[in-house]
């Protein structure tokens, strides 16, 4: 079964399984035996041990960084609850965001101004907006998805993020001509999901209507004013005492020193933190260089520190109240890990043990001998079938950016436009994916049942997915990106129009 069709098919029953069971944690845990079991001849012993050790214990030391990032994220969110910084928040934003439509591009805004990293970005966004969009009666699951189609789009684009700073590590080793940053500069302007997701939301929530099933959420809000978001159990009365200083500096701080961390970590003030490279003064070669996994933390811990300090010196939170937001920050955080834990145990079993990758890249090759002049396109599909079954949009493009650029010729504008095709779809399957990192915190940060977010942002992305789709034909012939963009923005802005009038039509009926 190793690089066959067969290695696609565990994500494939862990997505099915949660989509009809709307559970993600049985749901993954299927599919990591399934596909446990497929690459161990079906031996229960040896398919354990997979489990076990390949994937669970593995899983967990690899993402120990992100983990522990997690945990104190969580700490620092209740933290400024408990001071009453995010109730301030709230109370201001409620005199100054006084429309549905302005909380939400205000949460749009946000999300594209954190472009540093995906994982900060989600779970940073969520706890400032959603005492505002709580308060506009804005469902979870719209702001899961304006999280989620925010996060990892903006950091695909943003030439200092981590996101940039992987595919430069992937395409900087290969013969392109030029350097891994510049092949992802050049990029930006063909990656046509992440730019078409902005104006989609946009024009959305210009356009005041939802369909799918985010429509029944949002009419069920708006109605009752519950969000559906998950509760919390140790929630308790507002501080009187809170001022929207105490949320707003703990984030500017988490932004600075998490930004300085990763800077640190790669080099940029010396040798990185292995005593190695050398990226002094460097800020792209830093990026380039750094370990979120460890960036992350490293700023957070001081974050952390600094907010506790400024929080007793406001005489908001007394030493005690301190201490006891460790265990419930903690606890917070508790089904994000559990979730991405099994996620990453799928993603080992499906890449690793059954060789998905090695079965795209003849499916690849094939396309390649015969739909040149389509390839682009292709491309996107693959890129986006890869991301969703695997969960990953690094692994993603790890895996087709060699065989794109092996593809096309090194001084072509079908060089760039194949790449931001890869990228592009990576970024879409890793939106629609259950099992996906990105999609597991934006679930986080919007406090949601997973599987709600999933089914709700569904129709929003395939939406997208398909205008890219057509916009990749139309530009492995066109090959211009201005061209290409105001032929996807009209066909976004036109396909809205219509949907809401299809919606609109069907309400009216009896």
């Amino acid at each position: 079964m190793y690089g066959t069709f067969w290695s696609l098919v565990p994500p494939v029953i862990a997505i099915v399984l949660a989509l009809i069971t709307k559970e993600a944690y049985s749901s993954l845990f299927i599919g990591a035996v399934v596909g446990a079991l497929f690459a161990c001849g079906f031996s229960p012993v040896a398919s354990l041990n997979a489990i076990v050790k390949d994937g669970l214990i593995a899983a967990v030391e690899n993402n120990a960084g992100i983990f522990i990032f997690l945990v104190l994220l969580g700490i620092i969110v209740a933290l400024v609850n408990k001071a009453g910084g995010s109730a301030a928040f709230g109370r201001w934003a409620s005199q100054n965001i006084r429309t549905r439509v302005g909380a939400q591009l205000a949460t749009f805004v946000l999300g594209v101004l954190i472009f540093i990293d995906d994982y900060f970005n989600c779970l940073t966004v969520g706890s400032v907006m959603m005492p505002v969009t709580d308060r506009h009666r804005i469902s979870r699951a719209k702001l899961a998805y304006l999280i989620d189609a925010t996060a990892a789009p903006i950091c695909m684009i943003a030439p200092v993020s981590s996101w940039a700073a992987a595919v430069s590590g992937v395409a900087g080793d290969l013969d392109t001509g030029v350097s891994g940053i510049q092949l992802f500069i050049q990029a930006i302007p063909y990656n046509f999901y992440s730019l078409l997701t902005f104006v989609f939301i946009f024009t959305l929530v210009m356009l005041k209507f939802d369909y799918g099933p985010m429509k029944r959420y949002e009419k069920t809000t708006i109605e009752t004013g519950e969000p559906g978001g998950l509760a919390d159990p140790d929630s308790g009365p507002d501080n009187p005492d809170g001022r929207v200083l105490d949320l707003l500096l703990p984030v500017i701080l988490l932004i600075l020193s998490c930004t300085i961390g990763m800077l640190y970590v790669g080099g940029f003030f010396g040798t990185d933190a292995w005593g190695g490279t050398d990226f002094a003064g460097d800020f792209i070669g830093a990026f380039g260089n750094t370990d979120a996994f460890i960036g992350l933390p490293w700023g957070c811990i001081i974050s952390l520190i600094v907010t506790v300090l400024y929080l007793r010196i406001r005489r908001v939170i007394t030493f005690k109240d301190a201490m006891e937001c460790i265990p419930k920050g903690f606890n917070a955080m508790v089904p994000p890990i559990i979730i991405l834990t099994l996620a990453v145990t799928l993603k080992t079993m499906t890449n690793d043990l059954l060789g998905s990758s090695v079965f795209v890249h003849d499916v690849m090759e094939g396309a390649a001998q015969n739909l040149y002049g389509m390839l682009p396109a292709v491309i996107f599909i693959v890129a986006c079938i890869l991301a969703f079954a695997s969960g990953t949009s690094w692994g993603t493009f790890g895996i087709l950016i060699p065989i794109v650029t092996s593809i096309f010729p090194a001084d072509s504008e079908l060089l760039i436009i194949g790449i931001s095709a890869c990228l592009a779809g990576a970024v879409c399957g890793d939106h629609c994916s259950p099992i996906s990192d990105t999609t597991i915190m934006a679930s986080a940060g919007a406090q949601i049942e997973h599987v709600n977010h999933v089914s709700t942002q569904l129709p929003y992305a395939m939406t997208v997915a398909g205008i890219c789709f057509v916009n990749y034909l139309i530009a492995g012939f066109i090959q211009n990106a201005a061209i290409c963009l105001i032929i996807g923005a009209g066909l976004v802005i036109g396909t809205l129009v219509v949907i809401r009038s299809l919606v609109n039509k069907n309400s009216a009926e009896p």
